[in-house]
């Protein structure tokens, strides 16, 4: 089920003010305290809102290299190499693909030398049969999702746009 107009202006709203109340958010959006809780609940239950956790960025943490790393693994073994992947801290994120690869993984590291250390064990796996790395030299388009929910659909019989 897509979101409304609504949703979408209480989802920017709780990104531009991630510390504020029911209460104010209510305020800003004009509706009722109620009614922020009741969308907030849904959007929750749907697995729209995923966390309520503060954002940790991996520069921020130490690991300033950004790598993403394809994967080709080894016929039937998917699982197996998954399992192998998730004993590695410094990989942020795996997901299969299609095209020349079959994993498709965000990893991070402290250095170059370090990097090269973290995809050699990646290859220890008798899972994963080649690898291709790219290193990110620079972010031209932060994760963003403020677009996305600006195409919401109108509320129907809802407060619009403001």
């Amino acid at each position: 089920m897509p979101i409304d107009r609504l949703d979408s202006r209480l989802l920017v709203t709780m990104r531009a003010h991630p510390r504020v109340g029911l209460t104010e958010l209510a305020r800003l959006l004009g509706v009722a305290r109620g009614t922020v809780q009741a969308r907030l609940d849904k959007l929750i239950a749907r697995g729209v809102i995923a966390d309520f956790g503060p954002t940790v960025t991996p520069e921020g943490a130490g690991y300033p290299i950004l790598a993403f790393v394809s994967l080709q693994i080894a016929q039937g073994r998917l699982a197996e190499a998954v399992r192998a992947l998730e004993a590695v801290p410094e990989i942020l994120e795996v997901y299969g693909t299609s095209g020349q690869a079959d994993l498709l993984c965000r990893v991070v590291a402290r250095s170059t030398p370090d990097l090269q250390e973290i995809i050699a064990r990646i290859l220890t796996s008798p899972t994963i049969q080649r690898s291709d790395t790219t290193i990110a030299l620079s972010v031209q388009i932060p994760y963003r999702i403020e677009p996305l929910l600006g195409a919401a659909p109108e509320t129907p019989g809802g407060p619009g746009p403001e």
